[in-house]
């Protein structure tokens, strides 16, 4: 039985070859964006997960109230670690990390700029990276120990079996302890070595300090429940440790201990009131559900193809009917009929997925995959391409079926409204997805370049940064003698970059208990402010004499507003900084520039003078001079004063452009699915249109007799694809204005939700649908009369 109802299926293919393509190739389309769509949510759904145990691996973070609004922050202090494991039994261990940092590996004359990070002698057991050589529970005991990756180990001795090796890292004698597998792309931590963060915090200075210090939380730390125990189990012992040890100043931030799950890591990056609340695990779901209407559509496509085509089936399902056939096998019949082209259209899909992958990568920067070897894709993709059909080939065939065989072989066929009726339906309901998708994409895009084009409050035109290890004085007169650059200046992080926020401990008019902590960047010299480009509102700059400068400080206008001051010049706060407060006396008031973050308000911020903690080059090019000619002129002076001889450099611009990359992804992927998806509809029209017009074929010919003009045939054939069109943009408007406007509530700083993005949608809309029916209305209305006549 099974055997005819194919054979019976792919004998339809063949017979009616044109709307087969149009019903393959709309469902492989259909398909081959729900499985792109599957892979890329399988891809990110999967980061951090292809370590063992890392069900049980959490990353420590504070819950904090300031000013009364509750933030959660993964910078924690030193003491923690030590209070989680000896007051909590449910952890096995804790890891206090520090990074990532850039290191100098040198052996013999050759230097290699690396990215590393310090971290606990626990992080191979909280952390079970596959190792190629030594043991974890030793790799990080020894303070000049040093793990590296595989690519490290090559790139540096040659060779893997690099156990027992020494390298020189800033003068540092290190022998490596332990060689492991490089890092996954899918992983949240990247690093090419780990050193013991003893090895970090064994020379004196603020490190060191902050090993006793709860107030200083520029760290990250890692914990691990024990295999059996639950969050739940271990979170209420935990959650008021800073106020069991701090409790004088507890009141002030109210600082409670919580844990985020690795699985959760690069999902939720959002936090409301100290907790969890979103990030990218919601456009995860977003492309999810649009796969899924993707699919509808080119469904909905082979439904209203197969229902239009209904009466060349009617005679067919008469016979089958008279000789017997039930209901229920005609069913059957259809469902398979709807598989058989969902079998080829799923293969097909593979094939346009397997093609567009190389191009979808680059243009999302990922290094998504087919998994040909696994049975379970596969069963995945059986049981795809078997759902694929069913819906839809469900509504066809259920249709099919009904016919009575007296009304059918007398050649009676409902074709009046109720027939219709559900195809209308359809078509306004893939054409309002398709047109709410376009609508949602406009609007992603108009909040980018509405963050965009916002004031930085610095100039970033020519401005560039490089960190280097030399001695500063001396690169700045070899620049700027170049006669390249306009200026020049050192601090402590790129501009676009905050690296640390330090606690303020009082203030002129502070509140009892009241808590703050201010974005820190120390800088190296006067020239740091005019450099950036970044007006004084009120005040001075620094001198450039340390003696004096070490007392002042900068604020920018959003920390003035934060501590309510009217008049702060001259006012002193006192700083938590290294192991005391220290007071400083403001001395000045700055724009507030942006960092980052550019969809929020600024950060509040402070400015210092503390040459010794800057590491970043800021240099101005000369407007004046080509900037290829600058920067090959800049170059020699970096590779002779630079610790390793390099000079890695980036635009401000590129930096700045960094920070719109979650919103950049969702923009290009949104429209690439609209796109596809108004492609899918406007398949579907045109194959609907091409029957319709097919089916009036004597009705064209007799209004061309009587003196109809091609323009009329035109309206005639059109008019009714245009009014359903105009019906799903009016639905599909208020749609999309509900989750744009949802969808925009995220942001502190965004767009409004302008009349034009609708018009412009819908203007398109109706142009496309017009073009697609157009051409095969023109095609009827220009046929020779007495050829359809003479048809019939």
């Amino acid at each position: 039985m099974f055997t005819t109802y194919f054979t019976t299926a792919w004998r339809n293919l063949l017979r009616s070859k044109v709307y087969s393509v149009l019903n393959i190739l709309g469902l492989a389309a259909g398909m081959a964006v729900a499985l792109l769509i599957g892979l890329w949510v399988r891809d990110q759904t999967g980061w951090d997960q292809f370590l063992p145990g890392y069900q049980q691996a959490y990353q420590v973070r504070f819950r904090q109230s300031e000013n009364g609004i509750m933030s959660s922050t993964p910078h924690v202090c030193l003491p923690l670690a030590t209070a989680l494991k000896n007051d909590i039994p449910e952890i096995e261990y804790t890891v206090p990390k520090f990074g990532p940092v850039g290191s100098i590996f040198t052996i013999g004359d050759k230097r290699i700029s690396i990215n590393g990070l310090f971290a606990g002698d626990e992080f191979l057991q909280l952390f079970r990276y596959p190792l190629i050589s030594g043991k974890a529970e030793t790799a990080l005991k020894d303070i000049y120990a040093v793990v590296v990756t595989r690519s490290t180990a090559i790139a540096v001795f040659g060779t893997t079996d690099a156990v027992g090796r020494v390298v020189d890292i800033y003068g540092d004698k290190c022998h490596v302890t332990a060689v492991m597998q490089d890092v996954p792309k899918a992983s949240t931590m990247q690093f090419g070595f780990i050193r013991p963060f003893s090895s970090f915090v064994a020379t004196p200075g603020w490190s060191r300090d902050a090993l006793t210090k709860w107030g200083d939380c520029f760290f990250d730390l890692y914990a691990s429940l024990r295999p059996g125990i639950t969050y739940a189990q271990a979170e209420p012992k935990m959650r008021m440790l800073v106020k069991k040890y701090t409790p004088e100043s507890w009141p002030a931030f109210r600082r409670e201990v919580a844990m985020q799950p690795m699985a959760d890591w690069h999902l939720y990056t959002d936090f409301k009131d100290g907790y969890p609340s979103g990030g990218l695990i919601e456009y995860v779901r977003l492309f999810s559900v649009i796969g899924l209407l993707v699919l509808l559509i080119a469904c909905i496509n082979f439904m209203n193809l197969s229902t239009a085509r209904s009466e060349k089936r009617a005679r067919e399902v008469g016979i089958r009917k008279v000789i017997g056939s039930s209901r229920k096998g005609l069913i059957a019949q259809f469902l398979i009929e709807a598989i058989v082209i969902a079998t080829v259209s799923g293969i097909l899909a593979l094939g346009i997925v397997q093609a567009i992958l190389p191009g979808f990568n680059g243009l999302i920067r990922t290094q998504i995959s087919i998994p040909y070897g696994s049975l379970v894709f596969w069963l995945a993709f059986a049981g795809y391409i078997l759902f694929t059909g069913l819906l839809a080939g469900s509504r066809p065939a259920f249709y099919l079926s009904s016919f009575q065989p007296i009304k059918v072989l007398k050649g009676i066929v409902s074709s009046g409204p109720s027939a219709t009726r559900g195809r209308k339906i359809l078509v306004v309901l893939q054409f309002t997805c398709s047109i709410a998708l376009i609508i949602g994409t406009i609007i992603v895009y108009q909040q980018i370049e509405y963050a965009r084009n916002r004031p930085r409050g610095y100039n970033p035109n020519r401005l560039i940064s490089t960190v280097a290890i030399s001695d500063y004085s001396v690169v700045k007169r070899e620049v700027l003698a170049t006669g390249m650059v306009s200026s020049m200046t050192r601090s402590t992080t790129n501009v676009t970059f905050v690296a640390s926020h330090n606690t303020i401990e009082g203030w002129p008019g502070r509140q009892p208990n009241e808590g703050l902590s201010l974005a820190y960047n120390a800088v190296a010299d006067t020239d740091y402010f005019r450099t950036m480009g970044m007006p004084l509102v009120s005040g001075r700059n620094f001198t450039g004499n340390f003696g004096v400068d070490s007392l002042d400080v900068i604020l920018n206008e959003s920390a003035v507003r934060r501590m309510r001051l009217t008049q702060p010049l001259g006012q002193s706060i006192r700083w938590h900084v290294s192991n005391s407060p220290r007071q400083l006396r403001i001395i000045g008031v700055v724009k507030d520039i942006l960092t980052d973050n550019p969809f929020t308000a600024p950060d509040a911020q402070l400015y210092v003078f503390q040459p010794e903690a800057t590491f970043v080059f800021m240099i101005r090019l000369d407007p004046r001079v080509n900037t290829h000619v600058a920067l090959s002129r800049l170059e020699p002076i970096f590779h002779k004063n630079n610790w390793d001889g390099s000079f890695n450099y980036q635009f401000s611009d590129d930096s700045y452009a960094d920070l719109f990359a979650l919103e950049t992804l969702i923009g290009k992927l949104a429209a690439v699915f609209a796109g596809l998806a108004i492609f899918i509809s406007c398949l579907g029209l045109f194959g609907l249109a091409a029957y319709m017009a097919e089916q009036r074929t004597r009705e064209i010919g007799i209004r061309k007799v009587l003196g109809a003009s091609v323009s009329q045939l035109l309206l005639l054939l059109s008019k009714d694809f245009v009014i359903l069109v105009s019906v799903s943009f009016l639905i599909a408007s208020p749609l999309a204005y509900f989750l744009a406007h949802r969808w925009l509530q995220g942001y502190d700083y965004r767009t409004s939700i302008g009349i034009g993005v609708f018009l412009l949608t819908g203007l398109g809309a109706l142009v496309i649908a017009a073009l697609t029916v157009g051409y095969q209305a023109v095609k009827a209305a220009l046929m020779n009369p007495v050829t359809s006549l003479r048809a019939e």
